[in-house]
C-alpha cells in the first residue's frame, strides 16, 4: 500500500508525446517494499521490439489493415527479415493490437513486440510471428498515469482524475483465419489499484482484487491518494504457467473505452469489429482504477 505522489525517475520515456510518459518509485506504507509505478517496462530495452505501426501519428498512419500488412511485408522481404521466430518451423502468425495505453505482448515467453506509444497519442500496432500450436499469449499492459501514484492525470476539469484502459487484439493464421480474439476467455490479472481514497472500498473475492466499489470522481489533491500494489509473478510469461486461478478477463463496449474519435481503432474495424468474430476490449474488473493488468491466452491446436 502506497500514498501520495511517488519521486520521479524517469522524466519522460518519449518526449515527442501527446503527454508526459514518466516513471517513478514509491514506498510502501506498510513495509520497506518499493515500486515502480505505474510499471516495470521495457520501453527502453533494445532487445524487446517495438511492434510496427497501424496507426502511429508520430510513425505510420495506414488507411486500413491491408494496406499495413502489405507494407509490413514489403519491408521483410527488402530486409531480408522472417517474422519473429518463436518456434523455427512454425507458421506465421498476424496480431492485430489496440492497448489504451501500453501494452508488451509475449508469445511463449519470447517477446514479440513493445507499445512504441507509452502514453499518449492513441496508437495501434501489428505483430508477425512464428509459431507452433498450441501456444500461449501473455500481455503487459498498462494505463498510464500522470501524477505518479496515484493512477491520475489531468482531465475533466480537475488534476486528479482515474485514467481509463482497454485492450483488442485480433490473431490470424497465414491463410488470414482468425484464431483467437480478445473476450471473456481471456485470463485477467490486476497488479495495482490507484487512485482510492478509502481503502474500505476495496474487496477480495476468491483471486479478483475488486475496486468496484471505490469512486471514480477526480480531485485537485492527488497528495492524499493511495495506490495498492501486488508483485508480478515469476514466470508469467511463458508457455505452460498456471492461470487456472486468474479471474476471467472483463469485457467492454466500444462507447465505454471511447474509440469512436481515434483514427487508431475506426481505420481497423474490419480486423477489431468483424461481424462474425468481435474482438471485444478487455481488461480487470474496474476499467478506471485497475492500472496494470497481465493478460494470458492459450490458443489451442
Amino acid at each position: 500500500m502506497t500514498y501520495g505522489i511517488a519521486e520521479t525517475s524517469t522524466p519522460n520515456l518519449f518526449p515527442q508525446g501527446g503527454r508526459i510518459a514518466e516513471i517513478g518509485t514509491i514506498q510502501s506504507i506498510n513495509d520497506d517494499t518499493t515500486w515502480t509505478v505505474p510499471a516495470e517496462v521495457n520501453f527502453t530495452n533494445d532487445e524487446i521490439p517495438f511492434a510496427p505501426d497501424l496507426y502511429n501519428e508520430y510513425g505510420q498512419r495506414y488507411k486500413d489493415a491491408e494496406t499495413a500488412l502489405a507494407a509490413l511485408d514489403a519491408k521483410d522481404a527488402k530486409d531480408a527479415k522472417d517474422a519473429i521466430e518463436v518456434d523455427a518451423d512454425g507458421e506465421v502468425v498476424t496480431a492485430y493490437i489496440f492497448a489504451d495505453n501500453y501494452f508488451e505482448m509475449y508469445i511463449n515467453g519470447i517477446a514479440v513486440g513493445k507499445d512504441p506509444v507509452p502514453f499518449t497519442q492513441f496508437n495501434a500496432n501489428i505483430i508477425q510471428f512464428k509459431v507452433k500450436k498450441p501456444f500461449d499469449i501473455a500481455v503487459l499492459a498498462v494505463d498510464w498515469e500522470e501524477n505518479l501514484g496515484t493512477g491520475t492525470e489531468s482531465n475533466r476539469g480537475v488534476s486528479a482524475h482515474p485514467g481509463d484502459g482497454g485492450v483488442v487484439a485480433v490473431f490470424k493464421d497465414a491463410n488470414d483465419q482468425t484464431i483467437a480474439i480478445t473476450d471473456s476467455t481471456w485470463k485477467a490479472q490486476n497488479y495495482y489499484i490507484s487512485p482510492v481514497s478509502d481503502l474500505s472500498c476495496l474487496t477480495e473475492s476468491g483471486t479478483s482484487r475488486l475496486s468496484t466499489q471505490c469512486t471514480i470522481e477526480g480531485t485537485n489533491d492527488a497528495s492524499v491518494l493511495y495506490g495498492v500494489h501486488w508483485a508480478i509473478p515469476t514466470g508469467w510469461k511463458k508457455q505452460g504457467y498456471d492461470d487456472s486461478q486468474w479471474p476471467a478477463a472483463t469485457t467492454f463496449s466500444n462507447d465505454t473505452v471511447g474509440v469512436d474519435n481515434k483514427k487508431s481503432y475506426t481505420n481497423f474495424t474490419n480486423i477489431f469489429d468483424n461481424a462474425e468474430q468481435d474482438a471485444q476490449f478487455i481488461w480487470s474488473t474496474n476499467l478506471n482504477l485497475d492500472n496494470k493488468i497481465l493478460l494470458r491466452k492459450t490458443v489451442a491446436k
